[in-house]
């Protein structure tokens, strides 16, 4: 007897493949700080498991509050958004959460440090370690990782961040401007070392920022939005093949017509 035969996603048509169920949905949402002007309104998004996403826009477009949403922190006045089909919700074991600031605790080494985010995940003491080695090897802090962060460049420190918020293994990483405080010599080689922390982990990203170049090189896609904060006014797919290199972008054409692109969808959500 034939067994049961699995249930497959139904493509729009014979000719195309199926699209996978989006793993962070956000449908019409509206968010507001007390004042009558919403912070944000009417934002509709998908973002696909394993895909990065790049969200620029202005200054108080509502960047950080979109991503504070999905991370539980900021409550909904309009619409929803989901996370797996669930509601967001403050410390979900999915979810990391990445600031501008690399907010190391002085008192902890790198490796300490590292060790951290596993310890409060209830990982066992010869497990945490082994996981926190394998990382501070991976990001190139070998050498350092009996340093306090106090001993450390911004670079560094940045590097330990990562290592910490990767070896925990989430499913989901909100990035806040997290190179922001780099110069670009420093900002391009952690683009390299986050792009390939992201593609060994098969996680989701969401990266705020507000360098186009930087969107470029490290998203699948750019989501472009309103300086109004009245939601998403562009998005713009990278299908620029991967892996990629600064060098190379630079003499690929098609990276300049994608900033072109950028530049003018961002300038046109300022109206």
């Amino acid at each position: 007897m034939l067994g049961k035969l699995a249930a497959v996603p139904k493509a729009d048509s014979m000719n195309e493949p199926a699209v996978p169920p989006a793993e962070i949905a956000i449908r019409d949402l509206g968010v507001r700080f007390g004042g009558t002007r919403p912070a944000l309104q009417g934002v509709n998004l998908d973002i696909r498991h394993g895909e990065f996403v790049a969200l620029v826009g202005a200054s108080g477009c509502g960047k950080t509050t979109l991503l504070n949403v999905i991370a539980g922190l900021v409550p909904i006045a309009e619409g929803s958004a989901t996370l797996s089909g669930t509601a967001p919700a403050a410390g979900r074991g999915d979810v990391c959460y990445i600031l501008a600031r690399d907010a190391l605790l002085p008192w902890r080494t790198v490796i300490q440090n590292v060790e951290y985010g596993l310890e409060v995940s209830g990982v066992r003491r010869g497990e945490r370690a082994s996981i926190a080695a394998h990382y501070v090897e991976k990001v190139g802090l070998g050498n350092y990782r009996n340093f306090y962060p106090s001993k450390l460049s911004q670079g560094m420190r940045q590097r330990t961040s990562l290592a910490r918020a990767f070896a925990v293994g989430r499913g989901i990483y909100l990035m806040d401007e997290p190179f922001s405080a780099l110069d670009s010599q420093t900002k391009l080689l952690l683009h390299d070392l986050l792009l390939d922390l992201w593609d060994s982990s098969g996680a989701t990203v969401v990266f705020v920022t507000h360098d186009i170049g930087e969107a470029i090189t490290l998203a699948d896609r750019i989501i472009v939005m309103s300086k109004k904060g009245s939601g998403v006014v562009d998005e713009i797919p990278i299908d620029l093949p991967r892996p990629r290199s600064a060098d190379a972008l630079q003499a690929d054409e098609q990276y300049h017509d994608l900033y072109r692109r950028t530049w003018a969808s961002l300038k046109a959500s300022t109206v």
